[in-house]
């Protein structure tokens, strides 16, 4: 199955038979991480938690367009930063935005941005609402991975700094910078860019709950499935 051109809105009955049927595959020891790189996320394809970080604590799950609560522990801890977040879609193998490219390109002309060799752009788009008590910012950027059943690829500096251009955009057009700050009650949009091999599709999104993927060990976190679940 391609992911060209393809928005994992919903895939059919097809993909719930696979998901039943697939095999264990066999699990990987390699425990190291770099932003940019690719890391293991979980141990099988059969595991419905396959794409949290070996040992990480899951806090929540949801499905593609299922809103879900990220509590981010800060320096007051009586009052914890609270969003609601939802993955609206995720879009590999398309060009990014034109009209985000033809933004960013005014202060900093540039060659359009191309992935890796063998890679493809894959944008997830999100909606952040702050649902806390107090003004707070959250960025993808070192917090998310997009995965590949037990593979999870991180943003490179390359691919946060196009996030960015896709915040700077919408942020012209009168929508809020959710890594500048946000209100309680206040939402913005988030175009988070990662780069995956172009054969791929994108299985499930990590959400660390916490500024960082991973300190002394994996932060726990939140998992977004972007392909239905089995149907009993």
């Amino acid at each position: 199955m391609s992911s060209r051109g393809s928005t994992f809105a919903a895939l059919g009955a097809a993909s719930a038979l696979l998901m039943v049927t697939a095999c264990a595959t066999a699990t990987s020891s390699d425990t190291g991480s770099s932003p940019g790189s690719a890391v293991p996320a979980a141990a099988t394809t059969t595991d419905p938690d396959v794409g949290a970080p070996p040992g990480a604590e899951i806090l929540g799950r949801a499905a593609l367009g299922e809103p879900f609560k990220l509590t981010i522990s800060s320096s007051d801890e009586s009052q914890p930063e609270e969003f609601e977040i939802t993955v609206e879609d995720v879009t590999c193998g398309e060009p990014l935005d034109p009209g985000v490219l033809a933004h960013d390109s005014l202060s900093a002309p540039t060659e359009p941005p191309t992935p890796e060799d063998g890679k493809q752009f894959c944008v997830v788009r999100m909606e952040v609402l702050n649902v806390g008590k107090s003004e707070a910012r959250w960025t993808a950027d070192d917090t998310v991975t997009l995965n590949v059943d037990d593979t999870a690829y991180s943003q490179t500096q390359d691919d946060a700094q196009l996030t960015s251009a896709y915040e700077e955009y919408w942020y012209d057009q009168g929508k809020p910078r959710p890594s500048f700050g946000l209100n309680p009650a206040s939402k913005g949009p988030v175009n988070a860019v990662f780069q995956i091999p172009t054969a791929d599709e994108p299985t499930t999104v990590w959400f660390a709950a916490a500024r960082w993927l991973e300190l002394t060990g994996p932060e726990p976190g939140y998992l977004v499935r972007l392909q239905p679940a089995a149907q009993s």
